[in-house]
């Protein structure tokens, strides 16, 4: 008895992961890049009740007895698909169609990863600098700060081609390359890929090392479109429809500790 309030208990708090996994996805629909996250189970250990044996008449039973111990998550998995183009207007907006990431100089100096092309033109000390909203740095295909040291530029006039190199207007007004490119870095397991909020991802071991687009020509390459931005993957009714779904497990396990619990009142009163 004391077995099935332990797995009704591990249903729930499972659920409850569940439930609060949705509600982070539901939170995040307006999340420019935003990927959505998918909660993985799996069965906690199984306790042998009967090992295979004969019947009382010698027959073999091959077939043993095992009752499992309820669940627990396993993995909170990101889906990266293609977001929803959403027109942006804006020379430092930028959308992704593709498997490539923006590769993006942390504070603490470490190199991040993200699919949030919402940029901004910022003049510095060292020129104009292409920057997160956060003011971070994005990085070229070399992987160093996006740097136009022409003061005189003006930012609106900038044009990005699909291969993410920028170009700028001559006297003619003819588009002529700044011989710089956003770099886009691409990923074996991106699902590895760890979460370290602000939209940001960082590489771990699961993930494998970046691959620079720029570097590798086996990459099949991502476009990049400017005056867009990628919308958030998440599917409102899929994630209602999986919000519903939760709340019926976790009920459905409340009441298997609700039984138990009268079972074992029932059991304690035989005595009198």
């Amino acid at each position: 008895m004391v077995r099935s309030l332990w797995t009704g208990a591990t249903g729930m708090i499972a659920q409850q992961l569940n439930v609060d996994n949705i509600s982070n996805n539901l939170a995040n629909v307006n999340t420019t890049g935003y990927k959505a996250e998918v909660m993985e189970f799996k069965s906690l250990l199984y306790q042998t009740i009967q090992t295979r044996t004969t019947t009382a008449n010698g027959a073999n039973k091959p077939i043993g007895a095992e009752v499992g111990l309820g669940v627990r998550n396993s993995s909170i998995t990101s889906i990266f698909t293609d977001g929803n183009l959403l027109e942006t207007p804006g020379e430092a907006n930028f959308a992704l169609n593709g498997r490539g990431f923006f590769g993006i100089r942390g504070a603490d100096g470490n190199t991040y990863y993200t699919r949030n092309g919402n940029f901004v033109f910022a003049v510095g000390s060292e020129g104009i600098t292409l920057e997160t909203t956060d003011g971070l740095p994005v990085l070229d295909s070399e992987g160093e700060p996006i740097i136009l040291e022409d003061d005189d530029i003006v930012t609106s006039k900038i044009t990005v081609g699909k291969d993410g190199t920028l170009y700028y207007p001559d006297d003619r007004n003819i588009p002529q390359s700044l011989d710089i490119t956003i770099g886009l870095w691409q990923f074996n397991n991106p699902a590895g890929l760890s979460k370290e909020g602000d939209s940001l991802y960082a590489v771990t071991d699961a993930s494998g090392e970046e691959m620079n687009e720029a570097e590798n020509e086996n990459l099949t390459k991502t476009k990049l479109i400017q005056g867009y931005l990628e919308g958030s993957n998440v599917q409102i009714a899929d994630e209602m429809v999986n919000l519903i779904v939760a709340q019926r497990a976790y009920e459905m396990n409340s009441k298997v500790i609700t039984t138990s619990d009268e079972m074992l009142q029932q059991a304690n009163q035989l005595k009198r």
